[in-house]
Order: structure tokens, then C-alpha cells, then sequence
């Protein structure tokens, strides 16, 4: 048996234009992969008691979590922090009647997300570049929340 090898000189230069086009894609383009950064705050809170500031990461998006391990529950919000001017978010409340929960303040005491089930632990606007976990329940309350960016 005779193997006859037949040229496509057509097919050939069409393959040939599409990997150099392909690698003139590939060489413009670039993509910087880093591994995110976290911050894991734990507390214990006295009825009415505020936990120590917290300063998220600033013109990036962060990822606020917390939950409160007495009574169980847990929230989490989409966080932009502009320096001088205020945190904005968008997130979940904590079951029981889970809604979600928006908006931009530099306000301290500003409500962002209830992190217990009977949504008296919140996450809270400190100050215009601040947060900060405050306990609103009649007993002690205990949990963590993690900030990732």
C-alpha cells in the first residue's frame, strides 16, 4: 500500500494566519491573578457595647461577613469604603427576616447588616472610613466577622 501525501497549500496559510492572530490576542492581553487578602475580627460584646473600629480596605471592593455564634445568625455585605466620604453597601440581612440591606453613610451609629438571628448585633457605620460590630441585645452576644479583599 502507496501513502500519498497531498498538500493544501490553502488550509495550511489559513492555520497559519490564525495562530499568529491568536497569539497577537493572546500577547495584548493580560490578566494579574492575587491571592485575596482577609481580616477575621472575633468579639464578645457587653449589652449595648461596640466592638474596637474596623478600617476596610479602601477604593476596592470588600467582602464583609459575620456571624454571631450565641444565638445564631449571620450576614454579609458587598462593601466600597471612599475615603473621607463614607462606606456604601449591598448585602443580605441575617435570616429571621432576611431583606436586603443598601446604602452609603458616613454617619456613625448607620445601620449596614444584622449579623443575629433576632437582629440585635449589627455591623454598623463608625465614622466616614469606620465600622464597627455593635451588640443592641439585653445579654452578651459573641461571633466573628471576616472582611475579604
Amino acid at each position: 500500500m502507496r501513502i500519498q501525501k497531498i498538500s493544501r497549500p490553502g488550509v495550511i496559510l489559513m492555520a497559519t494566519v490564525v495562530a499568529i492572530i491568536t497569539s497577537m490576542v493572546a500577547a495584548n492581553a493580560t490578566q494579574t491573578i492575587t491571592a485575596p487578602n482577609a481580616a477575621f475580627i472575633s468579639y464578645s460584646l457587653a449589652p449595648g457595647a461596640n466592638s474596637a473600629v474596623i478600617t476596610p480596605a479602601t477604593n476596592r471592593w470588600v467582602l464583609v461577613g459575620g456571624c454571631c455564634t450565641t444565638i445564631r445568625g449571620v450576614g454579609q455585605v458587598s462593601l466600597l469604603h471612599y475615603p473621607g466620604a463614607g462606606i456604601e453597601w449591598v448585602g443580605l440581612e441575617s435570616f429571621g427576616s432576611a431583606a436586603i440591606t443598601s446604602g452609603l453613610s458616613a454617619t456613625a451609629g448607620t445601620h449596614i447588616v444584622s449579623i443575629e438571628l433576632n437582629h440585635l448585633v449589627d455591623i454598623q457605620v463608625a465614622s466616614a472610613d469606620t465600622i464597627v460590630v455593635h451588640n443592641g441585645a439585653a445579654s452578651t452576644r459573641a461571633g466573628n466577622v471576616t472582611l475579604i479583599w
